[in-house]
């Protein structure tokens, strides 16, 4: 197997570089300033006890980024001791990760999230420890709103309006190269995420799968907005959008060519930073409803630490795993990083209320925020969320309508799951 290190490109210069086979190894994601975030924490554990650890960067892209994981898991390899693991993740790498729930008081536990340690619980196993949250919130363009008027769209059809409206007037100015609505639209679990926020905020969209297995995918409410996000592309949204991520959405957003962008919660500390042509020019608020009687519906996202089972520093790795997710390094995440911490206790806290606009709304959002469809899929969730975004991103492309594509994906998973009765295999 081709080494970890090596797919990774680990340079030998770094200063967190293991000189010897007692160095505890972790993966880190590199969006905005996490990997900086990571190291400096690391960094602080090492000071703290004097013992060694490496930091491996991992891939932005969430589908890679599992695949090299359950690749490096299967082959039982020892060279990872922490893996950085999303929130859709407890259940399908559950079987490779130790149980932390030794090492937990109930002090400790009491201090999270209970939704978080009940979704990292597996077979009564704690596979991960909360580590930072992701939602999804929209951007907008606070100085182009107020020049022509306009207030903050609660609604998709808001939304497709005042955008519709700022793009025809901005183009009768000379900017014709203005957008008006950027998302994570790639062929990737990022456009689940966006799709799953769409259908959901309507009144009867569902959620894909029910938590009573039900396939509910095939909806008016879904085939609806679906339908109507298609009709964007190339008129309100740039035809570039179906290969974008996460941070092309922020690039483009960033050098002023969006009205409107759906993003996670790490963008907003980017685009104010003092060097950003956007500083100051940005508003946030919650989702759009789905229609007057619909609701802001935005996916629960976010980063876990779990310990390989196939590690030799286990011990050290479970005090490092501890360390990065103690109350003091949340708190320092958040202050220095903007990274919202997945403790609840933290947000009583003054300096973490105001770090941003929606920080003193940020755990409302959390606690009413949709989950994927992981914990009733169980290990079939990622071949449920390909058929889901390949079923999208088909639409979205203008190969095939939503009534037939939504209709297909069903057929699909109803297949894999015998009519939503066998998702998760009986022991």
């Amino acid at each position: 197997m081709t080494c970890f290190f090596l797919l990774f490109g680990c340079k030998k210069d770094d200063p967190l570089s293991p000189s010897s086979d007692d160095a505890v190894v972790i993966t880190c994601g590199m969006v905005a300033s996490e990997y900086e975030a990571c190291k400096k924490g690391v960094s602080r554990w090492m000071q703290k006890t004097g013992k060694k650890a490496h930091v491996v960067p991992a891939p932005n892209g969430s589908n890679e980024r599992l695949t090299l994981f359950q690749q490096h898991l299967a082959a039982g390899s020892p060279d990872i001791d922490i893996y950085q693991v999303d929130v859709t993740w407890p259940g399908l790498l559950a079987r490779h990760l130790i149980d932390l729930n030794p090492f937990l008081s109930k002090e400790r536990k009491d201090q999270y999230l209970p939704r978080l340690l009940k979704n990292n619980t597996v077979a009564g196993r704690l596979v991960a420890i909360p580590w930072f949250l992701n939602v999804g919130f929209l951007y907008y363009r606070k100085d182009l709103l107020n020049k022509y008027g306009l207030s903050v769209p609660t609604t998709w059809e808001e939304l497709e309006k005042e955008a519709h409206y700022i793009m025809q007037e901005e183009k009768k100015r000379g900017n014709d190269g203005l957008w008006g609505y950027v998302f994570q639209g790639k062929a990737y679990e990022g456009l689940t995420c966006n799709a799953i926020e769409w259908i959901a905020s309507y009144p009867n969209g569902g959620s894909i799968v029910e938590l009573d297995g039900r396939v509910s995918i095939n909806n008016p409410d879904a085939i609806y907005i679906v339908q109507k996000v298609a009709s964007w592309i190339g008129v309100l949204s740039p035809p570039g959008v179906l290969n974008y991520e996460q941070e092309d959405c922020r690039g483009i957003f960033q050098l002023g060519k969006a009205i409107f962008m759906r993003n996670w919660i790490y963008a907003w500390a980017v685009l104010n930073n003092p060097e950003s042509p956007m500083a100051g020019k940005v508003g946030i608020a919650v989702l759009p409803k789905g229609g007057p009687k619909g609701h802001s519906s935005s996916v629960l996202g976010g980063w876990h630490l779990a310990v390989s089972k196939y590690s030799k520093r286990q011990k050290d790795a479970v005090d490092l795993v501890s360390f990065l997710t103690s109350e003091d390094e949340l708190r320092r995440r958040a202050l220095e990083h903007e990274f919202y911490p997945a403790m609840e206790s933290l947000y009583k806290e003054e300096k973490i209320r105001t770090l941003s606009p929606i920080a003193g709304i940020m755990l409302g959002v959390v606690k009413r925020a949709v989950p994927r469809p992981a914990g009733q899929t169980g290990a079939k969730y990622s071949q449920v969320s390909a058929i889901f975004w390949n079923t999208i991103y088909q639409t979205l492309a203008h190969k095939g309508t939503a009534k037939k594509n939504l209709a297909t994906a069903e057929k699909k998973l109803n297949f894999i799951s015998k009519n939503g009765t066998r998702w998760i295999k009986k022991s």
